[in-house]
C-alpha cells in the first residue's frame, strides 16, 4: 500500500517537474533532439497525427483511439496488477495473525515480523510491487502525452465536443476525479482491501490529486486518463468478476 502511494506521489512529482523544466513550449518536430524528444514525444505526437487524419481531423478521437491501444497493451500488467490484488486480499487473515503474533514494537520482534511476513508472500505468490507496476509503467507516457499535446500546435489549437484540448477544462478535471475514484473502487471491492484503513485513504487521496492536476492542464491530458479510466473499470469487472467467481466457487465446495 505505501509502495504504491510513494509510485503515485512520484508519477505526479515527475509529471509536475519535467512539464515545468522542459521545452514544453517549443514545437515538436522530426529535427527535434535527444533521447525523450525522439523516442517518446515525437513517436507519439505522430501517432496522434496519424490517427487524426483516418479520423476526419479529430485530434480527441485520435486522443481516445491512442488511448485504447495503449490500455490494450497494457492488459497483461494490468491482469497482473488483479491477479496480485485478490492474493494479497486472501492471506490478510493470515497476515493479521502475523501482526498479532509480532506486536511488540522492539526491533529484533519487528525484523522477525518482516521475515515471516516475506515468507508468507513468497508461500503464496505474491508481490507486493505489483499493484505499482501499471502507475510506473505508464508514467513516461503520461508525461510524453502531455508534451506532445502541448508541442503539437494542431492539437493545441483543436476543439472536440466542447473542449478546447490545449486549454483545462473545469467539468472534464471533475470527471476525471470521478472516474479514477470509480476505477479505485471496483478495484477495492469484495475484499479485505475494503476495510483496510490505508486504502480507504487512497481511494479518495488519488482521484483528489488527479482531479487537481486536470484542473490545471490541457484537456486533451484529462481526456487520456478519463478513457484510460473507463477501459480499466471494463478491464477490472470482467477480469475481477471471474476471479471473485471461481473464488466463491472453490470456496464453497
Amino acid at each position: 500500500m505505501r509502495n504504491k502511494i510513494i509510485a503515485l506521489l512520484a508519477m505526479l512529482g515527475v509529471l509536475a517537474f519535467l512539464s515545468g523544466c522542459m521545452e514544453v513550449n517549443q514545437e515538436i518536430t522530426q529535427d527535434s533532439t535527444g533521447f525523450w524528444n525522439e523516442y517518446v514525444v515525437f513517436p507519439l505526437s505522430k501517432t496522434l497525427l496519424y490517427f487524426a487524419e483516418l479520423t476526419g481531423g479529430s485530434y480527441g478521437l485520435a486522443i481516445i483511439i491512442v488511448t485504447i491501444i495503449i490500455r490494450v497493451l497494457l492488459l497483461p500488467l494490468n491482469v497482473k496488477q488483479l491477479k496480485s490484488s485478490k492474493a494479497m486480499q486472501d492471506i490478510q487473515p493470515e497476515l493479521k495473525e502475523l501482526r498479532e503474533k509480532y506486536s511488540s514494537k522492539d526491533a529484533q520482534t519487528q525484523q522477525k515480523l518482516q521475515q515471516e511476513t516475506m515468507q508468507l508472500f513468497q508461500k503464496h505468490g505474491v508481490n507486493p510491487l505489483a499493484g505499482c507496476l501499471p502507475i510506473i509503467v505508464q508514467m513516461p507516457v503520461l508525461i510524453g502525452f502531455y508534451h506532445a499535446i502541448m508541442r503539437t500546435d494542431a492539437i493545441q489549437t483543436h476543439d472536440f465536443l466542447w473542449l478546447q484540448l490545449g486549454t483545462a477544462d473545469p467539468f472534464l478535471a471533475i470527471l476525471t476525479a470521478g472516474t479514477t475514484f470509480l476505477q479505485q473502487k471496483l478495484m477495492m471491492a469484495g475484499g479485505a482491501a475494503a476495510q483496510n484503513p490505508q486504502m480507504q485513504m487512497m481511494l479518495y487521496i488519488m482521484p483528489l490529486m488527479i482531479g487537481t492536476f486536470a484542473f490545471f492542464f490541457p484537456s486533451a491530458l484529462a481526456l487520456y486518463w478519463i478513457v484510460g479510466n473507463i477501459v480499466m473499470i471494463l478491464q477490472t469487472i470482467f477480469i475481477r468478476k471471474p476471479m471473485m467467481d471461481k473464488a466463491t466457487g472453490g470456496a464453497s465446495e
